[in-house]
């Protein structure tokens, strides 16, 4: 057999060894930077991570350490062997995530079995040369590469199986043991049985005497646990789960005093060993946190979702920085060149080791704690950015090391450089620039309080008496309990208020303009009032739930005098008129209509859209803005559209700053889970199979519903007819009212409650088809799909000049009569029902539709229908 010396074809550049790392990488942050349009950015940004970088990486470093440790002998075959396995692999990948993401069942299949095979083939050739090999003293080692892709067919079968079930108990149930076998077992395995012998090759101290004998004790340990949690998972047991992971994560431990030594050998002083050590804790301390996750957990449901959560945390804190500290440090070696080469590639792979490691590993741990939505929004970025550095120093690390390989001198600038920046300076820098992210965070997503007029003081010009009054308050079911205190005049109150919601945002505002900060479930905050002389109105100035009862009075003892009552406006600051508008006002030049136009249902059976709802400022009709609540930054939000027995699974994302849930009429099926509200910075995942035909309302339905409707968050489902025949274009309109609270400002209860809307609209915006008609040819049939969102307000849609052959609403045909004499004027509709109507324009000209409630036609819902020949 010839030593690990030999192996020296194995140096340089491989294209198919080398080049795909970087292909998955760079597609990562396209999808990470394009994730409001992508499709399943959440799930393509991890499968993307393990599924295409780690896994591609894993199979080659299993391989290369399988060479190294049994001093296997290459034949000329190897290479073209491995490339050919190496091709099989990552097409197969690329399969899956394509075939996932367009819902295409047959594609998905196709490349998990291509997977299968490459990883089945792989692991074979490891455990052939196993057999042959002599002893070795750290055989050990490859019997874990064995064992990772003996497990990985089995994660990628579930994986496959999960595509195709999308109906919990067995979604929530497959997608644990999915992920289990694959982070713990694939990774889990190769990283952890690497590590035993390249840790201290890193940090280039001597390795642990007896550290081949913990890792053959631990391996079976390790699979115990694995095999625990997916049978757990499977049948949906708790405990034996979390024992499965308890037991993983005792083998870890078993593991960590060869690891620890090394370390007290040599402490980590380049990337490569930062980066690993980094990683093995996030992997470590996940684990910590999903065996207790698991151990609290009161159902099956609440601990996938608790796995659901951590995922991308091990995806980013364990995965991507194994993969970063892992190639740079390969990197390097697997160039060659000597001495002087290797060097110079590691210096430009050290460069801003510590800022990056620090801003990639305090970005996790913010958007691990509760804050705010967009603080985790920038910290994911600034994480993101750290962890995409390792592209450019890539190249740069290669640049490098060819220049010395060809002899050149080192540009000037490196030898120049000066000393790299000492640890500690370092890492105060990249704490810095996470704090600065975090800072941004917050003065970006502040939500605005709005406050009652100036009140008296709180003292009313009451001696203090020197004590201190405390009374814990509690927020539930908009409500404060108690909704009363009393207070001795001159005492100093101070109020502990605990949101103890399940879902819903609470805060607490009082008369004078003293507040909370908005509190999600489970937190708390400590309100310092002072010194209180006359009585205090306090409530909760989320929208609507001053309305719902959610108030607080505070009553004093010893004085009679009250200060005069806060305006009743919640939403508004006293004072504050609505926004004037005229709904047949022209719009700028640059505005642009909401598309109307829809297109056929796409044949696909399983349709998955992502929904985040975001507050935005918006115009409503020429020169009025209103800050909207809105399903992807749109209201209406978008169309979906699907044919009877079609599946859909929605990814309900709250980016918004109060509580927010959805419902879709389009899908039957108990609403206490999947119509329930989240908290800014949640997420749920609603799943229906569209059983019946018709277009359908979606809408929020958190409390009070008429205004989260109201202020943006509705939108339509076209569930195509089985007989539907095609047509020459199709429109969709939805009707909704808009009662404008102050410009920019959000909607106007009284209004709303009285029913006064200040504009009546198709699709969100006053006239706009007015001012960009909608296209079609004389002769052609058009179908115009028509949806009353409300929330209060009947339609009866019309079309000047034409007449409609065609009408159905509510799933039934109500006229059907196209060559006939029978005829149609208008299509009514109560909110939250629709239907369709079908007409042919017999000559060129401008046909207007409007709802023929007049008053709502003049109110803006009106548009032009532009025909030409």
């Amino acid at each position: 057999m010839k030593s690990a010396t030999t192996a020296a074809p194995t140096r340089g550049f491989w294209p198919m060894r080398d080049l795909p790392v970087v292909f998955w990488l760079l597609a990562t942050i396209v999808v990470a930077v394009a994730h409001p349009v992508a499709p399943a950015p959440r799930w393509l940004l991890i499968h993307l991570t393990l599924l295409g970088a780690v896994t591609h990486a894993v199979f080659v470093w299993s391989r290369h350490f399988t060479d190294t440790l049994l001093h296997t002998a290459r034949t000329a075959g190897d290479r073209p062997a491995q490339n050919r396995r190496l091709v099989l692999l990552d097409l197969g990948v690329l399969a899956v995530l394509l075939g996932v993401v367009a819902d295409h069942w047959s594609l998905t299949v196709g490349g998990a079995t291509a997977v299968v095979v490459a990883v089945g083939w792989h692991g074979w050739t490891l455990l052939r040369y196993l057999r042959a090999a002599l002893t070795a003293r750290f055989r050990v080692v490859v019997r874990y590469y064995v064992a990772a892709a003996a497990l990985l067919p089995v994660g990628v079968a579930l994986g496959a199986l999960l595509a195709r079930t999308q109906a919990d108990p067995w979604h929530q149930r497959l997608l644990v043991a999915h992920a289990g076998i694959n982070l713990l077992g694939w990774i889990g395995l190769t990283v952890t049985g690497t590590l035993v012998t390249l840790w201290p090759t890193m940090l280039r101290t001597r390795m642990a005497s007896g550290a081949e004998t913990v890792a053959a004790r631990t391996l079976p340990v390790l699979l115990l646990g694995i095999t625990l949690t997916t049978v757990g998972a499977l049948l949906g047991q708790l405990l034996v789960a979390t024992l499965g992971l308890a037991a993983y994560l005792g083998g870890l431990l078993m593991l960590s005093p060869p690891f620890i030594q090394a370390v007290r050998g040599r402490r980590p002083a380049a990337f490569a060993t930062y980066s690993a050590l980094a990683a093995v804790l996030w992997l470590v301390g996940s684990l910590t946190a999903l065996v207790i996750g698991f151990a609290t957990a009161d159902s099956w449901a609440e601990a996938g979702g608790r796995f659901t959560w951590f995922t991308p945390f091990l995806a980013a804190g364990f995965g991507a920085q194994i993969l970063s500290g892992a190639l740079s440090y390969l990197l390097p070696v697997s160039l060659g060149g000597g001495g002087r080469a290797v060097a110079a590639a590691n210096r430009m792979l050290d460069r801003w080791a510590v800022v990056r490691v620090t801003v990639v590993n305090a970005g996790l741990l913010v958007c691990v704690l509760p804050t705010p939505a967009a603080v985790r929004t920038l910290c994911w970025g600034l994480v993101l950015a750290g962890l995409a550095t390792i592209l450019p120093l890539l190249a740069l690390a290669i640049r490098a090391s060819l220049t010395v390989r060809r002899g050149a001198p080192p540009p000037a600038r490196e030898v120049d450089r000066p000393a790299p920046p000492r640890p500690l300076g370092a890492a105060v820098t990249g704490l810095l620039l996470v704090a600065l992210a975090a800072t941004a965070g917050v003065a970006v997503g502040e939500d605005g309080l709005d406050l009652p007029g100036v009140a008296p003081p709180l003292s009313a010009g009451v001696a203090a008496t020197g004590e201190t009054t405390v009374v814990q308050v509690e927020a539930r079911d908009m409500r404060f309990a108690p909704e009363s205190i009393d207070v001795r005049a001159g005492n100093r109150l101070v109020i502990e208020l605990s949101n103890t919601d399940d879902t819903e945002v609470h805060d607490l505002v009082l008369d004078d303009g003293q507040e909370t900060s908005r509190l999600s479930p489970g937190e708390s905050a400590r309100l310092d009032v002072g010194v209180v002389g006359r009585s205090v109105d306090g409530w909760c100035s989320v929208i609507g739930h001053r309305r719902m009862g959610m108030t607080l009075t505070v009553n004093t003892t010893g004085t009679p005098e009250r200060a005069a009552q806060p305006g009743e406006h919640d939403h508004a600051p006293a004072g504050d008129e609505s926004a004037e508008v005229d709904p047949q006002a022209e719009p700028g030049p640059a505005f642009r209509a909401h598309p109307a136009e829809l297109a056929p249902a796409p044949r696909r059976k399983v349709h998955r859209r992502t929904f985040h709802v975001r507050d935005m400022e918006r115009e409503v009709a020429a020169g009025v803005t209103q800050k909207l609540w809105t399903f992807n930054g749109r209201a209406p939000g978008p169309t979906l559209r699907g044919r009877v027995g079609d599946r859909f699974v929605i990814t309900l994302v709250n980016d918004a700053s109060m509580g927010h849930s959805i419902d879709f009429h389009a899908g039957a099926l108990a609403p206490d889970r999947p119509m329930r509200t989240i908290a800014p910075g949640d997420r749920l995942v609603y799943r229906f199979t569209a059983r019946r035909a018709g277009i359908w309302m979606y809408h929020c339905s958190s409390m009070p519903m008429a205004a989260h409707i109201a202020n943006g968050l509705f939108g339509a489902v076209i569930i195509d007819p089985p007989d539907l025949p095609p047509v020459d274009r199709e429109f969709v309109l939805v009707q909704s009212e808009l009662y404008l609270g102050a410009e920019g400002g959000e909607v106007d209860l009284d209004k709303l409650e009285s029913e006064h809307p200040d504009l009546v609209v198709f699709n969100g915006y006053a006239d706009q088809y007015d001012h960009r008609p909608l296209r079609a040819r004389v002769g052609e049939r058009v179908r115009v799909w028509v949806l009353d969102a409300g929330p209060n307000r009947a339609t009866s849609f019309h079309v000047v000049g034409g007449q409609f052959a065609t009408t159905y609403a509510e799933g039934a045909w109500l006229l059907r009569d196209p060559g006939g004499t029978g005829g149609s004027q208008s299509l009514a509709l109560s909110a939250a029902q629709g239907g369709f109507v079908e007409l042919t324009f017999p000559e060129a000209g401008p046909y207007p539709f409007i709802s023929h409630l007049m008053v709502d036609a003049e109110r803006g819902a009106h548009g032009i229908f532009d025909v030409t020949d």
